[in-house]
């Protein structure tokens, strides 16, 4: 058999349908090649260029801010082969992964809780993608501008059409399963690159090919001050792929081998996701010079091209690479994890329906244009994430010794391997409270804001040490427990 998981593929039960049961070997498609666009298309998003330009905004140079961002990237690289390994191994999609942790159902909160930030962001992508439409639009027509006013909800009529366009090619593209997602991850990725360095190209053409890395966009810092914002932005870095790495397991569960996924993770994320860093930083040290900020959106800096041919290009582009991106990171991770909740009725598809219906009714746009609201709300969920990844390595790794019974992730029965109380591992739930708990408090209270990228280190560690502490006592226990 080439996936590894360990157990019978037929899984009956309230606890499975055909999307949630171990992977087969005729399903393991995502070879090196894809895993690698998998990662590629992961980066490649207009969010993740603004963040990297983002953290000019912290005081470091152009290129302390190109070393942190790597070392970010490196950490990101150990999480992801220490995930994709064990989903390649196992067979089964995040959810039902966490259940040999988590529960049979207590598996469904860490599953909800990455879910509803993906609900959030699959909107807000959506939306970001339909900006760069409404780009291409006014340039190609111009009147339609009269369609940019008056607003319902937040959106003129031009954005909804733009938006609600978007949403739907999402939809029609989920609906064919993973693997048209596999090969629209294939297009989407290296999709970006011809956009990105275009635009890099047009930058520096535009500030006579010279640009300082020693330049920064925040005030100077003072030797202390840096060496705390170069370690800000190393696991601001990994936080903001914490969603991904999570729920990892539903890509790598279609890998043939573990060989794809090392080799996958190593060409798709410290070859690539440096090189889109250093792109995204040599564009927004251009932008510096040319026009006194690090611009955060690429979509505005092409709306300010000369050539309509280059604009027409640049925007479908970005708009290509958003729609998979977004599919990828956004619209898979909430379809499987609304469907484990009640298997027997939700099917991945029905899942992605659910997910793309709330994408609308959380007015996504409103949420972009809302600071407090990206900080407090999905930031705090966000930091949840850090938890989550520890508890599942160190339950994985150490303490079952990467041994898992794919038979008794399905079981409701009460000798059950993943049964423990009435569904749920107290161990791992009182981990995930308490870890939790700190890794919020640290990313949102005010007076731990100087600590704050420091949400997802703590709460990684922290809930893999109360893991492995509360873990080790209960299979003391059970051991003995008389037969």
């Amino acid at each position: 058999m080439v996936v590894q998981a360990e157990g019978p593929a037929e899984t009956p039960g309230r606890l499975s349908n055909a999307d949630l049961a171990p992977t087969t070997a005729a399903q393991a498609t995502w070879r090196t090649w894809d895993i690698f666009c998998l990662w590629m298309t992961s980066a490649h998003s207009l969010g993740s260029y603004g963040f990297a330009v983002g953290m000019l905004a912290l005081g470091l140079t152009g290129w302390q801010t190109l070393l942190a961002l790597f070392t970010g990237v490196l950490v990101l690289w150990a999480g992801s082969n220490l995930i994709g390994v064990a989903g390649q191994r196992v067979g089964v999609p995040f959810p039902v992964f966490a259940r040999a942790t988590f529960g049979v159902f207590g598996a469904n909160i860490p599953a909800l809780l990455r879910g509803l930030v993906a609900i959030f962001w699959y909107g807000i992508q959506t939306y970001l993608a339909s900006t760069a439409v409404i780009v291409l639009l006014l340039r190609l027509d111009p009147g339609l501008r009269s369609w940019t006013e008056p607003t319902f909800l937040g959106l003129h009529a031009l954005g909804w059409a733009a938006f609600l366009s978007l949403w739907t090619v999402q939809l029609v593209i989920l609906n064919y399963g993973m693997e048209v997602v596999r090969k629209v991850s294939d297009v989407a990725g290296p999709v970006v690159w011809i956009g990105m360095i275009a635009l890099a190209i047009w930058m520096l053409d535009g500030v006579g090919w010279s640009i300082d890395f020693g330049a920064r966009a925040g005030a100077p810092l003072s030797a202390g001050s840096a060496v705390l914002a170069f370690t800000g932005v190393v696991f601001l870095m990994v936080a903001f792929m914490a969603g991904p790495l999570v729920n990892y397991a539903d890509f790598a569960r279609f890998a043939p081998s573990r060989r794809a996924i090392l080799r996958g993770n190593a060409l798709g994320i410290p070859f690539n996701e440096t090189a889109f860093v250093v792109i995204s930083i040599i564009i927004s040290l251009t932008a510096l010079k040319k026009y006194g900020s690090a611009m955060t959106d690429p979509v505005a800096l092409v709306a300010d091209i000369d050539s309509d041919a280059i604009v027409v290009v640049a925007a479908i582009l970005f708009a290509i690479a958003t729609v998979g991106i977004n599919v990828v990171l956004n619209f898979v991770s909430p379809s499987y994890d609304i469907s484990n909740v009640a298997p027997k009725y939700i099917s991945f598809r029905t899942g992605g329906i659910i997910t793309a219906l709330l994408s609308v009714a959380v007015l996504p746009w409103k949420i972009w244009g809302n600071e407090a609201a990206i900080v407090y709300f999905l930031g705090g969920v966000g930091a949840l994430m850090g938890p989550v990844f520890g508890i599942l390595v160190v339950d994985y790794y150490l303490l079952r010794r990467q041994h898992t019974d794919t038979t008794d992730l399905y079981s409701e029965s009460t000798g059950g391997a993943y049964y423990y109380t009435r569904g749920f591992n107290p161990a791992a739930l009182i981990s995930l409270g308490i870890s939790g708990a700190a890794a919020v408090a640290i990313a949102l209270l005010p007076w731990a804001q100087s600590m704050t990228a420091l949400s997802w280190p703590t709460g990684a560690v922290l809930g893999g040490a109360l893991m492995y502490a509360l873990g080790r006592g209960r299979r003391g226990a059970s051991r003995a427990a008389p037969s």
